[in-house]
């Protein structure tokens, strides 16, 4: 297939482009070129919202829309098309308020979350306007996505905590839960969906079930082969500042995602990809100072 994905270099879209390169398909991926490319993919150094007639006369079987973000977004990349098989957009499990019934399914209510703000609303935004523009678009909403390459200081976090012997400091009880999904679960279900056409078009989609964060660091700290010993912080402390997460438990109802794609990859095995990937890429994660929190506000 010819695929277009958009951004390329960082994190989701770059584990994308990697893994349709490695499948075999023909992927061009759309981005400003201030990152190294993936290696096999053929770049359209632009913004998506100043492509003229740039990709007018090419015809892609699906559009892999990776960053859109805005209501913008999705209007200025979609007008700028010429013809097209599928519409695939990731967005967000942060479209669903904080408030609502849990697990969330995928027409239940979708407004402002007050943990991720102007970002989840975007999403809604986005969402909103290719459900406009394009019918027969599909729409996904993972939880917490994870694997290799990411960016993000959450498991990496835990790998430095388990990597220099560190007690770990865990929000309360640990008993909150989250719920993840592997990156290279969400790259297969883009290829079931493109390839089977499933007939729901809006799809929570994650692990079948979710872990306390207790669970989740004792599994981070083993795939370096050591064993958390924790120290409990008061709720009363802003988690943020010495932890990965918000204060917020939630879980989605991945009922239609099971249907077509019913097995996900272990939390457990998905996260030493996680770690073997970060203990050789350790200059590509965006690090917060949550030990400097922790060592001189709670230690």
């Amino acid at each position: 297939m010819r695929l277009l994905i958009t951004g390329g270099t960082t994190f989701v879209s770059k584990y994308t482009a990697t893994y349709f390169v490695e499948q075999g398909h023909d992927v061009y991926v759309l981005n400003r070129n201030s990152k190294r490319q993936v290696d096999g993919v053929t770049l359209i150094e632009a913004d998506r919202h100043a492509l003229g007639d740039r990709i007018r006369d090419i015809r892609f079987d699906a559009i892999l829309d990776i960053t859109a973000y805005d209501a913008a977004d999705i209007e200025d990349l979609f007008n700028a098309l010429g013809l097209f098989g599928q519409y695939v957009m990731v967005s967000s499990s942060a479209v669903y308020p904080e408030y609502a019934k849990q697990p969330f399914i995928e027409d239940g209510e979708t407004a402002e979350n007050k943990f991720w703000g102007k970002y989840g609303t975007d999403k809604i935004g986005a969402e909103k306007k290719l459900t406009e523009l394009c019918r027969e678009a599909y729409i996904l909403r993972p939880p917490y996505l994870y694997g290799p390459m990411n960016n993000v200081y959450r498991e990496a976090f835990v790998f430095d905590c388990a990597k220099n012997d560190r007690e770990f400091y865990l929000p309360g009880d640990g008993e909150m839960r989250l719920q993840f999904l592997h990156v290279r679960d969400l790259c297969k279900i883009m290829e079931r969906i493109i390839n089977t056409l499933p007939d729901d078009h809006v799809i929570n989609v994650g692990n079948k079930d979710a872990v306390t964060v207790k669970e989740w660091v004792t599994l981070c700290y083993k795939c370096l082969g050591k064993e958390p010993v924790f120290v409990n912080v008061d709720k009363d402390v802003e988690q943020r500042k010495y932890f990965s997460f918000y204060d917020y438990e939630y879980f989605l109802d991945i009922k239609k995602q099971q249907s077509f794609y019913p097995d996900t990859i272990s939390l457990e095995d998905g996260l030493k990809e996680s770690a073997r990937w970060y203990l050789e890429n350790e200059e590509d994660v965006r690090k917060k100072p949550l030990m400097k929190f922790i060592d001189e506000e709670l230690a």
